[in-house]
């Protein structure tokens, strides 16, 4: 079933199972998506001088779902989400996190908000002078955090089995780090408060197609182990068709439409049919 927003946004209401990988038998109890919107986004409008780069943009994401977003180069799939985050400003139009108004909150409230997420930017973002331990405790001493540094050094080792990492890259740097590792380690980082809701920016760009799947795994097992919300942009099919719930499309300065990947794949717009039935995402229709 299908709804049209008063925006003109069209949004499938269905939340299916989970398909891919994802669906496979691996031992784990996999987290359904609640009604809860854990993130709301209500007409925004974000400008860089004159140039608006979306308006009159809407978007939910619920608990416990792994949304994908994307759009074109270029059209602001990462802005929306530095947005979101406050890192850039909107010039109207309303956030809501967990229920709450951001520009509603104040100082206090809003560094108690900022702990229930984390972020893993483009090319995982580590300080190049830090190590991969002292990358990890960032966080924790931005908090305000009490710490002990023996607990601060158990905990940074427990982030960084949690990722997949071994233990021998805790007191490397940056640049002794491959890209893949440079990855696991930025999301180490963003999971050092213990979210309930993460925030990946191309977590698969510049990996080979292994690392890329196995990236994406470790996703899925994080979000179904620790109960995360995910907000991923991507421009990888591979990852959309494999552990998103849902995926919501930008373009023309908004999300167009939102829903199951395998019921946008008909949707009438020019880019949305050139993305899921082109040369590459034709594949993946194919195969269904």
């Amino acid at each position: 079933m299908e709804e049209t927003l008063p925006d003109g946004t069209r949004r499938v209401t269905e939340v299916p199972a989970h398909h891919g990988r994802a669906a496979e038998d691996d031992g784990l109890k996999h987290v359904q998506p609640t009604d809860e919107h854990v993130i709301e986004v209500r007409d925004v409008e974000v400008r860089f001088g004159s140039f608006t780069v979306f308006k009159n943009l809407n978007l939910d994401v619920r608990r416990g779902e792994i949304l994908g977003f994307v759009g074109g180069s270029g059209q602001g799939k990462s802005v929306l989400m530095r947005t979101i985050l406050d890192l850039v400003p909107k010039y109207s139009g309303t956030i809501r996190l967990f229920g709450e108004d951001v520009d509603k909150l104040s100082v206090p409230q809003r560094a108690l908000l900022n702990r229930r997420y984390g972020v893993l930017f483009q090319m995982g973002a580590l300080f190049s002078s830090l190590t991969v331990k002292e990358n990890i405790q960032v966080p924790m001493k931005e908090q305000g955090s009490n710490m002990s540094k023996q607990l601060m050094d158990e905990l940074a080792l427990m982030k960084i089995d949690m990722v997949g990492l071994a233990r021998n890259a805790a007191d490397k740097l940056p640049s002794e780090l491959s890209g893949g590792m440079i990855k696991r380690a930025g999301l180490a980082r963003a999971l050092a408060l213990d979210p309930d809701l993460l925030f990946v920016d191309e977590p698969t760009s510049g990996l080979d197609p292994i690392g890329a799947a196995n990236f994406d795994d470790l996703i899925a097992g994080l979000r179904d182990t620790l109960g995360l919300t995910v907000y991923m942009v991507t421009h990888d099919l591979d990852s959309l068709w494999n552990v998103c719930d849902r995926v919501a499309v930008l373009a023309d300065k908004r999300v167009i439409v939102n829903g199951p990947v395998q019921d946008l794949i008909d949707y009438d717009h020019p880019w949305v049919r050139e993305y899921f039935r082109g040369v590459r995402g034709g594949r993946f229709v194919d195969a269904e």
